[in-house]
């Protein structure tokens, strides 16, 4: 177990250095020139000249690269072109654990509803329960972020006023109630769909038989047995589901007015801020690869078959 982790671990930095490398890039050469678009309309020849040494601009690509990890390791991630003064630092750590509470909510309301309901309908296959539940994760699963918003604000804020409509109080306040639904349902959906599927598969295998065919209590054998075989793929899956709910966030903070890093993302995307974008592209992709590893880590902990190869 010991070698398998210290073996992904060996790769973490070339796929660290790869993610980087590749966002900072599309962050140089993307549409607009970064120079013009903090100049705007006091651009002049000579000043964007001055402007690109004052950046650094005009230095070799890589060496502006491995200044920019050097700074970003220290803390420093650059300034803002729309914040002038502010640093992109500040600007994402006062955001960030607002965007981690919400979806850290939305994951809860995923492996909490996903994993039972799944279990549920694969006891009851062929019933009234499991075809409603499966066509229940199915509308929820085809259903997209700007449809499911609107749709839960008339009905628990305008229709029957029990939730507010924005703002952002804490974790533990009404107001993340309905964005945590919005962006956990899908999870919900996919989860559970998942845990059934899988369920099924191993309700069939021969060891279940023979657990059973031993005497052993129905408890056991649904959680020693059935439920931790059944987890395998979708402890795998929940590593994708993270990049889910950064794609939802961007939405959701924006229509439910969050102040996280999802909405600054939409809002430094309009206002071509690159410094900011390029941190949460690297921000996002960093935490990606590190939900990856921690998935893998607990599939070999749950697969021990994995540890061998």
């Amino acid at each position: 177990m010991l070698v398998y982790i210290v073996r992904r671990l060996l790769w973490l930095p070339v796929l660290l250095a790869s993610v980087t490398f590749v966002t900072f890039v599309l962050g140089r050469y993307g549409p607009g020139d970064p120079v013009q678009v903090r100049l705007g309309t006091k651009y002049t020849p000579e000043a964007a000249a001055r402007l690109r040494r004052e950046m650094g601009l005009d230095r070799p690509l890589l060496v502006q690269y491995l200044d920019y990890i050097r700074k970003a390791v220290r803390g420093d991630l650059g300034e803002s072109y729309t914040y002038p003064g502010r640093s992109v630092s500040s600007l994402i750590g006062k955001r960030i654990w607002v965007s981690a509470q919400l979806g850290c909510a939305a994951l809860l309301i995923g492996i909490i509803l996903g994993i039972p309901l799944g279990l549920l309908a694969a006891y009851r296959q062929g019933t009234w329960l499991d075809t409603a539940l499966v066509s229940g994760a199915l509308f929820f699963y085809s259903m997209p972020v700007f449809i499911t918003a609107p749709f839960l604000i008339l009905v628990f804020a305008v229709r029957l006023d029990l939730l507010p409509t924005s703002g952002w109080q804490g974790f533990f306040s009404p107001h993340i109630v309905m964005p945590a639904l919005v962006m956990g349902l899908p999870g919900v959906a996919g989860i559970g769909r998942l845990t059934r599927a899988s369920a099924l598969e191993v309700l069939g295998q021969d060891f279940v038989r023979t657990a059973r065919a031993k005497g052993l209590p129905e408890t056991l054998v649904q959680t020693r047995h059935v439920l931790r075989n059944a987890l395998i793929p979708v402890v795998t899956v929940l590593g994708f589901s993270l990049a889910g709910l950064v794609e939802g966030a961007f939405i959701t903070e924006t229509i439910f007015g969050i102040p996280g890093i999802g909405r600054l993302a939409v809002e430094s995307i309009f206002r071509r801020d690159y410094p900011i974008i390029t941190a949460l592209v690297m921000i996002f992709a960093v935490s990606f690869v590190l939900a990856n590893l921690l998935v893998d880590i607990l599939y070999a902990v749950l697969d021990p078959r994995i540890r061998y190869r």
